[in-house]
């Protein structure tokens, strides 16, 4: 009698999954509450191709049925987070789910999959680029498009904030054309991978606000210029600080000099976001402090090493870390590596 009562309860989503042991499912209703907390990772274990066709906004694709799921779910999923799981109809993400508990994952399963959800009016996007929602200290929501490499989407408050928007990197492209022109456009500096004068053009109309180093500004003939060091507030609650960026090791300095270059502390309703830009781990990330992202590159010789991010990472001490611009560098031993600093890494499709 008990197991049937479990098993009714599992169904109306309101308990322990019927038959599994170590996750609960729920229904639509509470499973869109999850969508919505910034500690909830949301996973969709479908296959690459219905994924594409629509999914939750926000959710991470790992297909349950391919022999790599778990090492990538390993490396991509935090264990200090809750990870709600669904697939088409619930019977695949309740295995996943199971998977993941197993190995010490805190799971909910969304009963009756995304043909739930849909029927349940709510909406889906064809947008692949991964999603993450992050609440600001007053409660407003900040969105970080992982679009390609450096080039970051942020969506805050009903303003458009481009980081380093490039359209074409080797095969990779980002469509601009479907996105609002920017409100704010933060440039690095003048490497093909981070200034796209073309696509600075495009996402550019009167209220567009360029802010950049010199050598950048100089190149497309306008924009506000920031120097290492330099804070300025750019909106009511939107700050942004130039932080140095730069090359260390021997033979390499020329790829990012000293003092030309920047990264960038962008603050957002005191929500602090550094943005490394192209640099090592160099003596000035001791003054980075209260971050709460921060975006890290990992592609020597240009950037940093794994190791280099690391020690980085150990001391700037983000609440969540993204490694970025990471090209072909294997970066998947770094969440391991900052496991125990209680570090939430997360890797996104950032080559």
């Amino acid at each position: 009698m008990k197991r049937i009562i479990t098993c009714l309860l599992a169904a109306l989503g309101l308990t322990t999954a019927c038959g599994q042991s170590g996750f609960e499912n729920v229904d639509v209703k509470a499973f869109a509450s999850l969508t919505e907390d910034p500690d909830v990772t949301v996973l969709d274990v479908r296959r690459a191709d219905e994924f594409k066709e629509g999914h939750i906004e926000g959710a991470v694709n790992i297909d349950q049925e391919q022999g790599d799921f778990m090492d990538r779910a390993k490396m991509l999923l935090s264990q200090g987070r809750t990870i709600a799981v669904y697939c088409r109809s619930g019977r695949r993400s309740a295995n996943a789910a199971g998977r993941l508990a197993a190995e010490g994952y805190k799971c909910v399963n969304l009963v009756g999959g995304i043909l739930a959800w849909k029927e349940a009016g709510k909406a889906v996007t064809t947008d692949t680029h991964e999603v993450d929602v992050f609440r600001t200290k007053s409660g407003k929501t900040v969105r970080f498009h992982a679009l390609m490499h450096s080039c970051i989407r942020v969506e805050y408050d009903g303003r458009e904030i481009e980081i380093d928007p490039v359209a074409k990197l080797g095969n990779r492209t980002v469509d601009y054309t479907v996105f609002p022109k920017a409100d704010y456009i933060l440039v690095t500096h003048e490497h093909g991978d981070h200034y796209d004068a073309a696509t600075l053009r495009l996402l550019s109309d009167d209220k567009t606000q360029l802010i950049t180093n010199k050598r950048c500004a100089d190149m497309y003939g306008s924009g506000r210029v920031m120097a290492n060091g330099d804070k300025v507030q750019i909106a009511e609650g939107i700050t942004v600080e130039a932080i140095p960026a730069y090359n260390t090791t021997e033979g390499r300095q020329q790829f990012h000099p000293k003092g030309r270059d920047n990264g960038y502390i962008l603050s957002l309703d005191g929500l602090r976001i550094y943005i490394a830009g192209d640099t090592e781990d160099i003596p000035e990330m001791a003054s980075v402090k209260d971050i709460d992202s921060a975006f890290l590159p990992c592609n020597q010789p240009y950037t940093m090493t794994p190791e280099q991010l690391v020690r980085a990472a150990k001391v700037v001490r983000p609440k969540v870390l993204f490694p970025y611009h990471y090209g072909q560098t294997d970066v998947s031993s770094i969440p391991t590596q900052l496991q125990a600093e209680g570090i939430d890494v997360r890797i996104r499709h950032y080559e």
